[in-house]
């Protein structure tokens, strides 16, 4: 791709992407899909049989798998080479991180050491940190947690009271205070934890090693899922953290902790959908086994219902979660052919894609919570059962609606962000939300006399586009600074740029299918768009009216209303049809 072509993060309302631009899942190549295999390998030999035994929490169990892990290269597939990794690119370690997803409480131990654990020293360390730790934590010998959340400061982190202090003769940081909530807690060797400096405002990050004399730990948490993930609160009283352990500059802290929850948060909109993956198929296959009146549960509509929207809303996720992607593994490889270095270009990357990295995060994760909801309801009064896999699934899921930071931060993270990348020049989002306002009467797209399939679905997304711009430059000259503070309209406008990126999405990946396959073989994943754009219609319009009539009044009112609901219009589709289609393939499938 010419660098011309690379969209910044948000550009995706103002600009239009060509299929051929954006990365499916059908294109990963061999050596990506066998890393997926020894993956889903190691899953099946050392984690699925022992789950029990893992959410029991039994003491040991959970390190020794992951050092497992270590002796296999899954915990340095995107560490560099020189550092006893496999080198792998962004992408490929976002596929790893799908196959990963479907473990539970392993997935959330593990993606806690490759990520959160790992990436602030690999990103940020000196020389001499990342070779005297990456090796060690890429093949499991050491073992990584992450410690930032402090009773009394969640999500907003640099709150935090943790405090170090320069010793007298200034060798050691003399670190005091407490975290929580700590994934790993209970038995990682190496600690990045944040901690401000004397009087500084900015946290600074220290790489802390867990046998150091004044740490101590609580109890592990007693939690509603996720059981065996080891949860402590851990406390520092005096503890003598070397000068030579500090991790990047002093102050810095704050941004290491942002660049590494931007990355947690599209990782986890891959992660979850191994764990999609994995309860769609309970689903079905007990829909396939249980009879009630003379026949299988999966002949009825309502099942068929549930089990076609589990698999829209995967599809709809995937879709999206691997064009942002390819997204940041395109900026990732110009800023390495400008000379930067990869570990540099990584953290530049994905930065570059905050709004995608917060909208993946809640479309995924809340997506997941739907699909294992329906999956306990597909099973019954089954589905309730502590012995059945879904019951599992369903409390294990709810993290994930709170990890790396809330929805709700991330919801309004969508709209602050973008909005701010657009002050600042990066794209014009305000000249063209201007002029469409300005032009309010002429900017719904009418059908054409040659439009096809795909370009009446481009012109419907479109407009779901133009609905959302003309409520931006509205809402942002009602409110103008103060608009951080309509949390709730920031909320309408985040779902509508969600449901926009993920409808895109969708359609590209199967316009680009439709160059793989045949055009009869592609007709199920025309009906997944044609559900999800006809749904996307119908919260484009509530979304919208919603945030109108939170702000304005009278003509002003009646005016944007209108249009909303113009530019929300597209045509029906016998929705109930398509749905058996796509149930249908699945069940056939199993």
């Amino acid at each position: 791709m010419d660098k011309n072509d690379l969209i910044k993060g948000g550009e995706f309302l103002v600009k239009e992407t060509d299929a051929k631009n954006i990365f499916i899942p059908e294109e990963f190549n061999e050596e990506q899909m066998m890393i997926v295999q020894t993956c889903e390998d190691f899953l099946e030999a050392e984690v699925y049989p022992h789950l029990e035994r893992i959410d029991s929490a039994e003491p040991g169990l959970m390190k020794e798998l992951i050092e497992k892990a270590g002796e296999l290269g899954l915990l340095g597939i995107s560490v560099p080479e020189e550092y006893d990794g496999f080198d792998q690119s962004f992408l490929t370690s976002m596929k790893a991180c799908e196959a990963m997803g479907g473990a539970h409480s392993f997935s959330v131990a593990y993606m806690a050491h490759i990520g959160i654990g790992t990436l602030p020293t690999l990103y940020y360390g000196n020389k001499e940190q990342k070779e005297k730790y990456i090796p060690r934590l890429a093949t499991g010998e050491l073992t990584a947690a992450y410690c930032l959340t402090e009773p009394n400061a969640g999500s907003d982190a640099n709150s935090g009271k943790t405090k170090a202090t320069l010793s007298e003769d200034g060798k050691y940081y003399i670190l005091n205070g407490q975290k929580m909530w700590i994934t790993n807690g209970g038995f990682a060797d190496i600690q990045t934890v944040f901690a401000k400096i004397d009087n500084d405002r900015i946290l600074s990050a220290f790489i802390v090693e867990s046998k150091w004399d004044g740490i101590t730990l609580n109890p592990e948490e007693k939690k509603m899922g996720i059981k065996g993930s080891s949860t402590r609160q851990i406390f520092y009283n005096d503890v003598k953290v070397p000068v030579e352990n500090l991790l990047g500059r002093r102050g810095e802290g704050f941004r290491i902790a942002l660049t590494i929850l931007h990355n947690g948060r599209i990782k986890l909109g891959a992660t979850v959908l191994g764990a999609t993956r994995r309860a769609i198929s309970h689903s079905v296959k007990y829909a396939n086994e249980r009879k009630q009146f003379g026949s299988l549960i999966s002949n009825f509509g309502a099942i068929k219902f549930k089990l076609a929207e589990q698999v829209i809303k995967s599809f709809t996720a995937e879709s999206a979660v691997y064009r942002a992607s390819k997204d940041v593994q395109d900026a990732i490889d110009l800023y390495i052919s400008q000379g930067k270095d990869k570990e540099k270009a990584n953290i530049e990357g994905v930065s570059r894609f905050v709004v995608e990295c917060a909208l993946l995060k809640v479309y995924a994760s809340e997506a997941q919570d739907y699909i294992v909801d329906e999956a306990v309801q597909i099973h019954g009064g089954l589905g309730y059962s502590a012995d059945m896999p879904v019951d599992r699934a369903y409390r294990d899921s709810r993290i994930n609606r709170i990890f790396e930071g809330t929805n709700e931060i991330n919801r309004i993270l969508i709209v602050d962000t973008a909005l701010k990348a657009a002050k600042k020049g990066e794209f014009d989002l305000f000249g063209i939300a201007k002029n469409l306002k300005d032009n309010i009467e002429n900017i719904y797209k009418e059908k054409t006399d040659n439009e096809d399939w795909y370009s009446e679905k481009k012109r419907y997304i479109k407009n779901f586009k133009n609905a959302t711009l003309i409520l931006i430059d509205s809402i942002s000259e009602c409110f103008e600074k103060y608009l951080i503070y309509e949390q709730e309209i920031l909320f309408n406008i985040s779902d509508m740029m969600m449901y926009i990126y993920a409808a895109e999405s969708t359609l590209l990946r199967v316009e680009k299918l439709k160059g793989i396959k045949r055009e009869d073989k592609i007709g199920i994943y025309k009906d997944i768009v044609d559900v999800f754009v006809y749904d996307t219609s119908n919260n484009i319009l509530k979304s919208g009216i919603d945030a109108i009539s939170s702000f304005a009044e009278g003509e002003e009112q009646k005016k944007l209303g209108d249009a909303i609901f113009k530019l929300s219009k597209v045509a029906t589709v016998n929705i109930k049809e398509a749905r058996r289609r796509i149930a249908d393939k699945l069940i056939d499938d199993n």
